[in-house]
């Protein structure tokens, strides 16, 4: 926490619990919940209690909550639902509508061929007005256990030398296969 104070000028940290099923990051945020604007956070929510990710979601849920409380400018919270489970090769899979990308005036949400799209397309829409929200299939590349966020993050540094772009090219590929 020190080193976000320090280096990036944060004031207030929230740690989140438990990530989505078959997350293999040990639960990054880019699938749990995400700022939307400077005072809204969309948080994913699954809403059958038989589901797998339930009781995570809801404790981050809650945790975000009891959070807001004490704040002096509360953060508005705006539930973002899961999609049903995705699933191959008896593998379940990390889908999650947090999981968006956004690029100027637009925003690249990951969906699934599931009902909750289309609920999960208007309620981001309506949380960035001033952004084309649009939905782009997920399933080939949440099969490599991330989507659009974090196929679009930091390459490392490869000798000290930036990573060439046929290995940009690779690390895409290896996060979809």
């Amino acid at each position: 926490e020190r080193s976000l104070f320090e280096y990036l000028g944060a004031e207030e940290v929230l740690w989140l619990g438990e990530g989505v099923v078959g997350d293999d990051t040990d639960g990054h945020v880019d699938n749990l919940a995400r700022f939307v604007s400077a005072d809204t956070v969309a948080i994913a929510v699954e809403e059958d209690p038989a589901d797998a990710n339930y009781s995570a979601l809801r404790g981050n849920r809650e945790r975000l909550r009891a959070f807001n409380q004490d704040r002096r400018r509360p953060l508005r919270i705006v539930e973002l639902p899961m999609p049903s489970p995705v699933v191959q090769e008896g593998i379940r899979l990390p889908a999650s509508y947090a999981n968006f990308y956004l690029a100027n005036g637009l925003a690249v949400v990951p969906i699934f061929g599931d009902p909750n799209d289309k609920v999960a397309l208007e309620i981001l829409q309506s949380l960035m007005p001033r952004r084309k929200v649009i939905g782009l299939d997920s399933l080939d590349l949440i099969w490599g256990l991330g989507s659009f966020h974090c196929v679009t993050q930091q390459e490392p540094l490869f000798a000290g030398r930036p990573a060439s772009a046929e290995s940009k090219i690779a690390g895409v590929v290896a996060a979809s296969a």
